[in-house]
């Protein structure tokens, strides 16, 4: 099963705590999780200030620059993880460097069930 492991923590504080963790720690991480053959995708993501939030309503298109919500704690990345259960995801994820200054929110992917193959490949198998 899937689970998406999101990484929270302030942006103000990521690096500047003593038990923040380093580039290093944080990759070296991630390829142990690829290693065991449970990663499926990792990337941290830029500063918050270079969101952009888009909402429909009533079927007009509104952008704002920013997050969605002022928090006191932003997402900073994810990790795409395969797991026998929600135990194993927990365990793995309480590994992630940065839950020492932040927290890690752990969901399982809800599987939709569209087509796996790109959708350049269905084009062209299409009559």
């Amino acid at each position: 099963m899937k689970y998406l492991c999101l990484v929270y923590c302030s942006e103000s504080t990521l690096h500047s705590l003593p038990d923040s963790p380093r580039d290093e720690e944080c990759l070296a991480y991630a390829e142990s999780v690829q290693a065991s053959g449970r990663m499926v995708v990792a990337e941290a993501l830029q500063s918050v200030t270079t969101a952009t939030t888009v909402r429909v309503r009533n079927g007009k298109m509104t952008i704002t620059d920013g997050p969605f919500a002022e928090t006191k704690e932003q997402l900073a990345g994810f990790y795409l993880i395969e797991a026998r259960d929600l135990n194993e995801a927990l365990q793995l994820s309480a590994k992630i460097p940065a839950a020492r200054v932040g927290s890690v929110e752990v969901r399982p992917v809800r599987e939709l069930g569209v087509p796996t193959q790109p959708l350049d490949m269905q084009e062209a198998s299409s009559p």
